[in-house]
């Protein structure tokens, strides 16, 4: 197992992290926030769904989700319509247009992570991807409430040394 220090270094790295995302978060359309990529990406992903199914993988409350939603569906990216099993809930699907939108930012992504790691060989591209998946995984579903191991007592020699970025 890893030392102590190199998940301390770990944690300052995930942390710095946010830069990367900052990064890949300019690169989306003015009219198409994150929130709104990450309805499309995860419509894209499992298919049709119910509202209260997206409020879910998205982890946020159903306000927040029902904001997306119209955000999209104002734009033409997305439809709502009655659950035949259900005539209360609506089950939304991604249209022409909200597909094309998400072909989009799939190029827009890919393309800047190609600009951004042009020096990197296949082989460290191949290994950072399975390394990120590895580490997803060993979080499970970060949706679910799991048991938290107590927080460890800060020590003056850490907080001196943390570089932490506001994510």
């Amino acid at each position: 197992m890893a030392e102590q220090t190199q998940f301390e270094e770990l944690a300052r790295q995930l942390s710095a992290f946010g830069a990367v995302k900052r990064d890949l978060g300019r690169i989306v359309p003015p009219d198409c926030p994150a929130g709104a990529a990450a309805v499309l990406t995860l419509l894209g992903r499992h298919g049709d769904m119910r509202m209260s199914k997206l409020a879910e993988l998205l982890a946020v409350d159903m306000s927040v989700t029902s904001r997306h939603v119209a955000h999209l569906a104002e734009r033409g990216w997305l439809e709502r319509s009655p659950d035949p099993a259900d005539k209360r809930s609506r089950i939304l699907h991604l249209t022409p247009a909200g597909q094309a939108m998400l072909v989009e930012l799939y190029h827009r992504s890919t393309d800047l992570l190609a600009e951004r790691l042009s020096d990197w060989s296949d082989d460290e591209v191949t290994q950072l991807t399975q390394l990120m998946s590895r580490l997803r995984e060993s979080f499970g579903d970060c949706r679910t409430p799991q048991s938290r191991l107590p927080a460890p007592a800060a020590t003056p020699a850490l907080e001196a040394t943390t570089t932490r970025t506001p994510a």
